[in-house]
């Protein structure tokens, strides 16, 4: 038995010795790599200048044309009120005119009194 015990301290000392020199040995050097090139970076275009006047005049004859389609609406129906037919004409005046404020505003009214024009029908005649 004392024997086996010899072996068994002989194993374990030479386990810890392999150990102490794993731990002994030197770090190794990381060598640096060197930096990578610099990539060229391609400019992205501007994105093209949007014309906000171009805009609100194509704003503007969307709103026309829906304000000539509430005003027919209206008038075929026999619905349609003198303030919708007088703000539509200023509204294509104004188209014309390339002034897309006034045109905005005076066909959106259009529109509006051609729509009540019509709702006005649901209600009874008075007598």
């Amino acid at each position: 038995m004392l024997e086996s015990s010899k072996i068994n301290s002989r194993t374990w000392l030479a386990v810890l010795g392999v150990v102490a020199a794993g731990c002994a040995t030197p770090a190794p050097e990381v060598a640096e790599r060197p930096a990578p090139p610099p990539v060229a970076v391609a400019a992205t275009p501007a994105p093209p200048k949007v014309d906000v006047e171009a805009q609100r005049m194509e704003e503007a004859k969307a709103l026309l044309a829906q304000a000539e389609t509430d005003v027919q609406r209206a008038r075929a129906k026999r619905a349609l009120w003198l303030k919708a037919w007088e703000d539509l004409i200023a509204a294509r005046n104004a188209v014309a005119a390339r002034d897309s404020a006034s045109a905005i505003r005076h066909a959106r009214r259009a529109s509006d009194f051609a729509q009540l024009g019509l709702e006005q029908l649901a209600y009874p005649a008075v007598k």
